[in-house]
């Protein structure tokens, strides 16, 4: 749900380098000279110095500006009740975590969002839902879309590569969630959008066309995940973004000892599922390696009983849940893909 002041699909996008010094001309161009600003905790100086410098020139005022080290549901309600009356929008900068927060704050307050992440680690930058954390587990709750989305490449590119490379996987998901949503549809009768099924598709097929680490690389792949989460705020679902792949990763954050970042376990567990599905795996194996995905588990790797555990774990009879892991005992099989297959022996100990 978005309210009158609130956006549904972003007005403004800016994908291009050196955007992060233009948000004050952003901003003041919009008419939000007193803004409230939410930051990733531990956020270079260096990137926080830049976008204040920005505001200051066009002479938009910051009335706060918090540090988001947690995505506790409860201290972002804290957040939310500290904000200043007179603040005009919420600008989230930074990562996953400080942007879920600031996008469910401005949502709670009616205030427009913008966004301006560092990194491309995901599509939470432009969805519709925060992932927040309620009694220790993750919990995906509804968020205002951002007004304005500005994504600086070079700003990107220079974040830990591994972030970019969970992006890849979390883009690629698109394709495994579009089947287990089908299975869905055939099981229960579950409703499916056209037009978001064809925006997730489109989405993947843009970033395919040039899967690498470089600037246009990464301009590709920003755009796919803007387009992916204007996919889930269309259908207002998930599920063209987000299946059983989704679900093993979150299990993974349960049942594992280290979980790694989201995108990866996300990037594994939708080469898994292609093959499951009989799907796109040579097409999902295909992008791993021309983008260098594979190489992310070079220094770190899996665990294979706690992969096994989640993907126990994930089969869900819920039928908004149900995937290709409900069908059937998909454990053994798993194991078996595991053990056998060269690309997956790379990223587990065994």
């Amino acid at each position: 749900m978005n309210f009158p002041n609130q956006s549904a699909i972003p007005e403004l996008i800016r994908v291009k380098p050196g955007v992060l010094d233009l948000i004050g001309i952003y901003l003041k161009r919009a008419r939000f000279d007193r803004v409230v600003v939410l930051v990733s905790e531990g956020l270079p100086l260096s990137i926080v110095d830049r976008f204040k410098a920005s505001l200051e020139q066009e002479e938009v005022e910051i009335l706060q500006m918090k540090a988001v080290g947690s995505s506790e549901f409860g201290e972002s309600l804290r957040t939310f009740r500290e904000l200043p009356d007179a603040g005009l929008a919420v600008v989230g900068l930074g990562g996953a975590r400080a942007l879920d927060v600031a996008k469910y704050v401005a949502f709670l307050a009616r205030k427009p969002f913008f966004s301006v992440p560092t990194s491309i680690s995901c599509n939470r930058f432009c969805s519709p839902h925060s992932t927040l954390v309620i009694e220790r587990k993750n919990r995906m709750l509804s968020s205002a879309m951002p007004l304005g989305l500005v994504i600086d490449t070079d700003v990107c590119l220079a974040a830990p590569q591994e972030l970019w490379l969970a992006g890849v996987g979390e883009l690629m998901a698109n394709l495994t969630a579009l089947v287990d949503w089908k299975l869905a549809y055939y099981e229960f009768g579950i409703l499916m959008d056209d037009y978001a099924e064809m925006q997730a598709e489109a989405a993947v097929n843009q970033f395919v066309a040039d899967p690498h680490f470089t600037r246009s690389g990464t301009r590709l792949l920003a755009s796919s995940l803007i387009m992916s989460g204007i996919g889930m705020m269309v259908c207002g679902s998930a599920r063209p973004s987000s299946g059983s792949e989704h679900l093993i990763s979150h299990a993974l954050d349960s049942v594992s000892k280290k979980p790694m970042e989201h995108g990866l376990q996300v990037g594994v567990a939708t080469y898994i599922v292609s093959r499951l599905q009989g799907g796109e795996s040579e097409l999902i194996a295909a992008v791993f390696t021309k983008s260098g995905f594979w190489s992310a588990f070079s220094q770190q790797r899996f665990r294979l009983d706690e992969w096994l555990e989640a993907v126990r774990v994930a089969s869900s009879p819920r039928p908004e849940e149900f995937s290709v892991l409900s069908s059937r005992d998909c454990v053994p099989e798993v194991e078996a893909m595991i053990r056998e297959d060269a690309l997956l022996q790379s990223c587990f100990f065994h």
